[in-house]
């Protein structure tokens, strides 16, 4: 079953700025999509005051994984070890339904 893996960051102030987004997804992206990968989403969300990713994978493994062994160590590369305010929100959860065309 599909799963989603929703991050949210605290929008600090009047910053809109995607920088660091911006870096890290275009490392992540440069490659080919990985296997599993079905959709992927980011913006604000000014009602809820945060900065929303989601990711939405064929399994919660490969998710984890492509966490672990992709996605966090371009955001040490970026970031650097400090890496910033850290989410808000963090988690995965099963999908019900997926609509692809």
């Amino acid at each position: 079953m599909a799963v989603a893996f929703v991050t949210e960051f605290p929008i600090q102030g009047d910053d809109r700025t995607t920088t660091n987004y911006d870096a890290i997804n275009e490392r992540l992206t440069s490659e080919e999509a990985p296997e599993g990968l079905i959709l992927h989403y980011a913006g604000f969300d000014e009602e809820t005051g945060v900065f929303r990713a989601v990711t939405i994978w064929e399994t919660q493994a490969q998710g984890e994984t492509y966490r672990d062994e992709k996605v966090m160590p371009t955001v040490r590369a970026v970031m650097g070890e400090d890496m910033g305010i850290p989410p808000s929100r963090q988690g995965s959860y099963e999908l019900h339904h997926v609509a692809k065309p």
